[in-house]
């Protein structure tokens, strides 16, 4: 070890890294002293010592506003990788004993919300020492944070391919054709038994979600697949929102199944009879090729992909 980094390892702490990030995450050194249940001048203190040690000043004010320095930036950096490697130390360590344990960051389309709660239940059951933090965003985002790395897994459908993501299929993801269960083509529909032809639902007001989203890609590539006209009426910016856009009878839309199963048991929404639907897409658990899943989200893979046929059972629809 070079005796300058010898020098370092001996002037700085781990606790000092700590209250290093607790300071940054929190953006100042209050709320970081009331988080680890220390008085700010302690706080103070020991960022004082690290950057003594450091040989530079990490953190400045802006008017009443704390900001990492460049410096800082480095440090941050430097820091969040400790502590993570000292996660999957920790987690390694449990490993050798038969147990897991460790951090479980997952995203989820909004899409996917509806399917991840059923697939946590019971995994974090069988592994209570693993802590889980879920996002859901929309699939643009879901892609922004697979480049930036900021999760174990993503749960979702069209996966991206312009970066290499090991992606593992394991439920069907059934896009219907949907409209309020008393829309007049809807009865029309049930008395003649007549399938529409996929451009006459199309013809009718569209509601779609926003641009990004995986559902409304995968119609968009349909229509250009099979040159049939699509034209948006309305715009909607959640799967929920849209859910209660077409019971208001505002328009129909292309939605996934699994997200309106209640809707269609009672019988407020109703999935069309239209030629060439369901569109059949894949839910999919994706990280980075080059990352190494830690022990628990190896553990979490492996018991989504030892169950997919009871999900399957589940939900209704087909396996992968």
């Amino acid at each position: 070890m070079p005796l300058t980094v010898q020098r370092l390892v001996n002037r700085l702490s781990l606790r000092q890294l700590q209250l290093f990030q607790a300071v940054n995450e929190q953006g100042g050194y209050g709320k970081a002293a009331e988080l680890l249940g220390l008085t700010q001048p302690a706080v103070s203190a020991q960022i004082k010592q690290l950057e003594e040690a450091v040989g530079h000043k990490l953190f400045e004010y802006v008017g009443r506003k704390l900001y990492r320095t460049q410096a800082g930036d480095i440090v941050a950096a430097s820091v969040n990788q400790v502590f993570e490697q000292l996660k999957h130390m920790q987690a390694s360590l449990h490993a050798l004993e038969g147990k897991i344990s460790g951090d479980l960051r997952v995203t989820a389309v909004n899409t996917a919300q509806f399917v991840l709660p059923y697939l946590l239940q019971p995994f974090l059951r069988e592994h209570p020492d693993i802590a889980t933090q879920v996002h859901v965003v929309n699939r643009q985002n879901a892609i922004e944070r697979l480049k930036n790395n900021r999760d174990d897994l993503v749960v979702m459908g069209m996966v991206p391919s312009e970066r290499p993501f090991t992606s593992l299929p394991f439920l069907d993801n059934e896009l219907v054709p949907v409209w309020r269960g008393d829309h007049p083509l809807a009865q029309k529909q049930a008395s003649s038994g007549k399938q529409l032809t996929a451009q006459q639902f199309l013809d009718l007001p569209q509601l779609v979600r926003e641009h990004g989203s995986g559902t409304r890609l995968a119609l968009e590539l349909h229509c250009q697949q099979q040159r049939l006209n699509f034209k948006p009426h309305m715009e909607l910016g959640s799967s929920d929102a849209l859910k209660h856009a077409i019971l208001a009878g505002l328009g129909v839309s292309v939605v996934p199944k699994l997200g309106i199963k209640a809707e269609l048991e009672l019988g407020q929404l109703q999935i069309a009879d239209v030629d060439g639907f369901p569109l059949r897409r894949s839910w999919c658990l994706v990280y980075p090729s080059a990352k190494q899943p830690s022990p628990a989200t190896q553990a979490f893979i492996n018991y989504v992909q030892q169950n997919t046929a009871l999900l399957a059972r589940q939900f209704g629809v087909g396996p992968y």
